[in-house]
């Protein structure tokens, strides 16, 4: 790829650059939810991978966008100036060349940004703690009716031996997300009492959730992001998906989803694997976020 550095320390793309880029982006895109949106137009759920449409409320067609990131001038092509020019937050030169107006984007969205950086950074910071076994998912459903689980999935080993894993085991969950889909009978158990307020001083990132939630950073993060790091955040955060399912009560078998069975002593020892491996993983992906943030600090606006 050929890259200029202008005046103004930006970098400009010429058009043969940035536009294949941005088509190989669509159609990678386009390949990660293609299952999603087959079984969206024929009304079909999938307890699984909803969660990344649903919790996580970015559409395909807003992953399939490419953004170049802070610090990226797009010079026109054959048919004029980037599409990316009637988008929110961009600036057309006098010579066709589109960029991110950081100064407009930061104007409105500083303070988020502040937030998802030093959350982000304080996470990667702290050593990924590996004793949790995935019980959140246990604990969200311990002495519960059938008619009130999130799913409608028979549980692996019934009510009774469910909450017996749940009252064998110490609880201890660290991701307010997670803890507060706990059951009233579930919430007193955790070894900690995780709220908003001390989200930042609670995230690690040997937490399974966290691992996921860097996706839902990046999605507002916005046109921060370049596009290939918000494809590989919502890659690892279906990945982790997986798992987390996999090691949760429910009965998956209908999805062809082998158990991660955390309530043996080998089931436990599968799960602390990935789990490293997805601490080692997400904190790759914060570590490139923090990056492409800081660099719109340093990046002057657009002549």
């Amino acid at each position: 790829m050929t890259i200029t550095p202008d005046a103004h320390h930006l970098t400009r793309l010429p058009a043969a650059s940035w536009l294949p880029t941005a088509t190989a982006h669509a159609a990678r895109a386009d390949a990660l939810t293609a299952d999603h949106r087959t079984r969206r137009a024929r009304g079909e759920k999938h307890a699984v991978e909803d969660f990344l449409f649903e919790y996580y409320p970015t559409k395909p067609a807003t992953l399939r966008v490419w953004h170049p990131g802070a610090g990226v001038v797009l010079e026109p092509g054959p048919d004029g100036p980037s599409p990316l020019a009637g988008r929110r937050w961009y600036r057309t030169a006098d010579d066709g060349g589109v960029s991110l107006d950081v100064d407009a984007f930061l104007a409105e969205r500083g303070s988020a940004v502040s937030f998802v950086v030093g959350l982000l950074e304080a996470t990667a910071s702290r050593p990924a703690f590996t004793g949790c076994f995935g019980l959140h998912e246990w604990a969200m459903v311990y002495r519960e009716r059938p008619d009130e689980h999130r799913h409608s999935l028979p549980l692996r080993l019934g009510e009774a031996a469910t909450d017996a894993v749940v009252e064998t085991h110490r609880i201890r969950c660290s991701h307010f997300d997670a803890f507060r889909f706990f059951t009233p009978q579930a919430g007193p158990l955790n070894a900690r009492q995780p709220t908003r307020t001390t989200q930042v001083a609670d995230e690690q990132p040997g937490c399974l959730h966290a691992a996921m939630d860097v996706y839902k950073w990046a999605t507002k993060l916005g046109p921060l992001v370049p596009g290939d790091l918000l494809l590989d955040s919502f890659e690892l955060a279906r990945e982790i998906r997986y798992t987390d399912m996999a090691a949760s009560p429910y009965d998956f078998s209908s999805y062809d989803l082998e158990p991660v069975a955390i309530e043996t002593s080998d089931g436990k020892a599968e799960y602390v694997r990935r789990q490293r491996s997805y601490a080692e993983r997400s904190n790759d992906l914060r570590n490139r976020l923090v990056a492409a943030c800081s660099l719109s600090a340093r990046t002057p606006s657009a002549p």
